[in-house]
């Protein structure tokens, strides 16, 4: 992976992401690298200030847009401004009074940019035990009672984000996406205070009834997948639920305590992971931690499942896509993009089109 700061691998990965996402346009990627050069390395009010910036500006230019009747320009500017948004509440700790008003200012712009894609995503809420889990249905243009993937993000996702990329790739091949966030996700836990579980499973069935419940798809030709961390939860449900039809899990994890163990407790993202589990102090994370692990788990799966991983991923090691592989008894596929080639890094940022068999995986599971 390029490395727009040497020094630092964490914001480094936050450039190449938003560079990722830009070419389904959440972000301009000359933008990105501006904003980057005024950063100042380590200081997060500097990174929170840069994608604030940038958001209010590509905002200014959407709604400028809109009075003057240019739908597509405004579609355009409020779809960058709320990931530039997302980025700027990433790294706000939970005690940040700014971090629910970033992430809802963030989501106000997703939806007026949604209402103006020649298919606007429905906002859904799926009622989970005591609230929500709120989300989106892409629907693929002219599919009645057509394939359907669900899908989770990762630790720091948010439903919003699986549009730049995931909505687009599976809508093109004729499927459509239920995006999700789930316990310790997005709106989940920001709005809903639903913490995230180890039995992940619990939500995915939860998402699976709703969806044959309310939404005009085949119930024989529905999936689950998730990205980073959620390729324990992807794995999880699908152990569990067995109606599902097929799993990719896009960058594995057979134990998130083991991935963890490697970081420090004043690691960037450990209050974040402790305010996701809902508890104080890394100790109380760590025991939660310990069960999440595939460890007689991934042999429950029974549907075709695929997963694919970078060898040079430094956030979750390649051993965990090996691990999750050699456990499994079902119908089974592997691919890892190897160090010496782009989309080696976590989750392929660093060239999206690596991930592009997986999708062309889910239509030969789905839609034939």
């Amino acid at each position: 992976m390029w490395h727009f700061f040497p020094e630092n691998y964490m914001w480094s990965y936050q450039i190449v992401r938003m560079i990722s996402q830009s070419y389904f346009g959440g972000g301009e990627v000359n933008e990105i690298l501006d904003a980057a050069s005024r950063m100042k390395l380590g200081e997060y009010e500097s990174f929170h200030q840069e994608w604030m910036g940038l958001g209010n500006k590509s905002l200014t230019i959407a709604n400028d847009a809109m009075d003057k009747g240019y739908k597509e320009t405004a579609r355009s500017g409020f779809l960058r401004a709320a990931n530039y948004f997302r980025t700027a509440e990433f790294f706000l700790q939970p005690d940040d009074e700014r971090k629910l008003p970033t992430y809802l200012k963030g989501v106000e712009s997703f939806r007026k940019g949604g209402e103006l894609l020649a298919s606007p995503p429905k906002a859904i809420n799926i009622p989970f035990e005591h609230a929500m889990l709120p989300g989106y249905y892409f629907e693929a243009p002219g599919q009645s009672k057509g394939p359907l993937m669900i899908m989770f993000g990762g630790l720091d996702s948010t439903a919003e984000e699986l549009y730049y990329g995931p909505a687009q790739l599976l809508n093109e091949r004729g499927i459509s996406l239920l995006a999700l966030d789930g316990p310790g996700q997005g709106g989940a836990l920001r709005i809903h205070h639903i913490h995230s579980r180890h039995d992940y499973n619990t939500a995915g069935t939860a998402a699976y009834e709703w969806a044959i419940d309310n939404l005009d798809v085949d119930p024989e030709r529905i999936g689950v997948m998730a990205v980073s961390m959620g390729g324990y939860m992807a794995a999880r449900c699908a152990a569990f639920e067995p109606r599902f039809k097929a799993c990719a899990i896009w960058g594995a994890v057979y134990d998130y305590n083991d991935v963890w163990a490697k970081r420090p407790d004043h690691h960037p993202l450990a209050k974040i992971l402790q305010h996701i589990f809902g508890v104080e102090g890394m100790p109380a994370a760590r025991a939660k931690l310990q069960h999440y692990n595939l460890r007689g788990v991934a042999e429950k799966i029974q549907m075709p499942t695929y997963i694919v991983h970078g060898e040079d991923d430094r956030q979750n090691t390649v051993d965990n896509a090996y691990n999750v592989y050699n456990d499994l008894t079902c119908p089974r596929w592997l691919k890892i993009i190897p160090t010496s080639s782009t989309g080696s890094s976590h989750c392929q940022v660093d060239n999206i089109t690596e991930t592009y068999e997986m999708y062309d995986w889910l239509k030969d599971q789905l839609t034939k």
